[in-house]
């Protein structure tokens, strides 16, 4: 970790009018700067830049902060990453807790760095390979923004490490050589490389196309600490920008598909990694809570994986595109076809819709006991979703299946109509996340208890009454210890405090619209009660919104 000390004296250093500077055009404007705003999109300018008091803040959106809020917002880092970056901009050198631990990065960083740069080189020196390339429709400039490569054989590979001292081992720890009966390999020999990178920028990893027919046509770096294919997306360090901006993402299937798709202007474009969508992705999917689009080929494969990601992302706002006739967007990209990409873009198939149609797809309608189990097959998924999904959807299941929609019931109780109204609120781990902060750190459960208690939680209520009673055994919290997917960022004691204060201020948030939703719908109130209620929440919900934690109120409160 950074020292503290560290960060103090970086902030120190920080000239904000020069960082943010960096990124946009600022005006003098009296004292302070002003700018069209970034984070919204604007004609007149209201973003405004106070270089005495180091802060920035826009008249239009509310956004507003000082230096590390601005890189946290614009480029899409977490706290650490954005410390790290202004160290970067501003020639400031980090001193850290763990230093082997720092310098082994670094030492990775470099290693990175210097074969994907070697690998760009023998690229740019292959002839044939440009012209492949170019063929297919990516450009110069896409070769370089994407940094593509072409590994060469053994030798040259281990030449390269030689006249550049480069340690051989370390590359075989990050998957880039192999080794193997005491010789040293290019585990990616004669393939086009496709350099792949963290949300930080920071490369991670490779992908390797061959254009021989007797090889894999696509592999990639393995498993390790550092590259988890199930947590990354090929293009997100250049798209992340533009998927905040336009508030969408477009999910392709291949590397190409998402080069040719920013050459074309589509530029919050990504791609998994030779791997199915899993629930893995979706915390980097939803940053920024985009419109998501899937772009998928039309083939049997494509179309199983399509149902599957859409079972994963049934409950977000978007859709499913098929490409038919055996083209991607890559292909379309290349024969100039853009128009009709772009309108296939703007009407993808709902999730729900499609994974019902999928369903109902499999089964021959014309025997009724077929039609059956597509009706309860149906059902089975319709009734993991929240009430007002089930009931609007039960009309196209009646129309597909050709029955009466009395047939199709909807499951209804407490916990799914409260999610219901917070579906646009990431959920999923946030009563675990603070469960395990407590768990990690018994100290913070004082500072929870300042406001909140058991009646806040939809899920993990019995986990934390345990807590409470000291029963630190007890089967919810022993899951969420054991659960891969609760992580504790290793973070220092301000950073922790930080990040466990904003999980509770979303948690009283998803209560209050919860209780928002209960008073607006109670019969029993009468007006004046009830808007005086709803005034009091949505006061509530504001406050949290800027980011005040404020303690939660009951539903007897009121």
């Amino acid at each position: 970790m950074i020292k503290s000390s560290s960060i103090e004296a970086l902030k120190m250093r920080l000239d904000i009018v020069d960082i943010i500077g960096g990124y946009i055009d600022l005006k003098k404007a009296g004292s302070h700067y002003s700018a069209c705003c970034p984070f919204h999109a604007e004609k007149t300018p209201s973003f405004m830049v106070n270089p005495v008091k180091n802060v920035y803040h826009c008249y239009g959106c509310g956004a507003g902060g000082d230096s590390i809020t601005f890189i946290m917002e614009y480029e899409k880092l977490d706290f650490i990453g954005a410390i790290e970056r202004l160290a970067e901009i501003s020639g400031f050198e980090l001193e850290y807790e763990d230093v082997a631990s720092h310098r082994k990065k670094n030492e990775n960083q470099h290693a990175f760095d210097e074969m994907i740069n070697f690998y760009h080189n023998k690229l740019l020196e292959n002839r044939s390979l440009i012209e492949y390339l170019h063929g297919r429709g990516v450009s110069q400039d896409s070769i370089d923004r994407f940094k593509l490569g072409y590994c060469p054989g053994n030798v040259e590979n281990l030449s390269f490490c030689d006249r550049n001292h480069i340690d051989k081992n370390k590359l075989v720890e990050l998957a880039i050589l192999g080794y193997d009966q005491g010789r040293y390999y290019a585990r990616f020999q004669d393939r086009i490389m496709f350099p792949i990178y963290g949300v930080n920028a920071k490369p991670v990893g490779f992908g390797g196309r061959t254009l021989r027919d007797d090889m894999a046509k696509y592999i990639n770096s393995p498993q390790s600490p550092f590259f988890n294919k199930s947590k990354l997306l090929y293009g997100y360090h250049l798209a992340k920008e533009h998927i905040y901006r336009e508030g969408k993402i477009i999910i392709t299937e291949g590397y190409l598909d998402v080069i040719m798709l920013h050459q074309a202007g589509f530029k919050c474009a990504v791609a998994t990694l030779g791997t199915a969508l899993t629930t893995e992705h979706i915390p980097l999917i939803s940053k920024g809570d985009p419109y998501v689009i899937l772009s998928y080929d039309g083939d049997k494969a494509g179309i199983k994986a399509a149902f599957r990601a859409s079972q994963i992302l049934a409950q977000k706002e978007g859709g499913v595109v098929l490409f038919e006739n055996g083209l991607d967007p890559a292909d379309m990209v290349a024969q100039n076809r853009l128009a009709e990409l772009d309108e296939k873009f703007s009407k993808p198939m709902a999730f729900i819709e499609f994974v019902l149609r999928h369903i109902i797809g499999e089964y021959d309608l014309k025997n009724p006991l077929q039609k059956e189990k597509a009706l309860n097959e149906s059902l089975k998924f319709l009734h993991t979703l929240s009430p007002i999904l089930q009931d609007s959807y039960r009309a196209l299941i009646a129309q597909l299946l050709d029955i009466n929609p009395t047939f199709i019931g909807v499951k209804n109780n407490k916990a799914q109509k409260i999610q219901s109204t917070v579906s646009n609120i990431p959920n999923t781990s946030n009563e675990a996340l603070i469960l395990a902060y407590i768990l990690e750190d018994d100290s913070l459960l004082d500072v929870a208890l300042d406001y909140i208690d058991g009646g806040v939680f939809f899920e993990y209520r019995d986990g934390f009454d345990a807590l409470l009673r000291g029963e630190f055994t007890h089967p919810s919290l022993t899951a969420i210890l054991n659960n891969p997917q609760v992580m504790i960022p290793n973070d220092d004691k301000e950073v922790k405090m930080q990040r466990f204060t904003k999980e509770l201020a979303l948690l009283i948030l998803r209560y209050n619209y919860g209780l928002l939703d209960s008073i607006q719908k109670d019969s029993s109130l009468s007006f004046m009660q009830k808007s005086t209620r709803i005034k009091a929440i949505k006061n509530n919900i504001l406050k949290l919104k800027q980011g005040e934690l404020i303690p939660y109120e009951s539903i007897s409160t009121f």
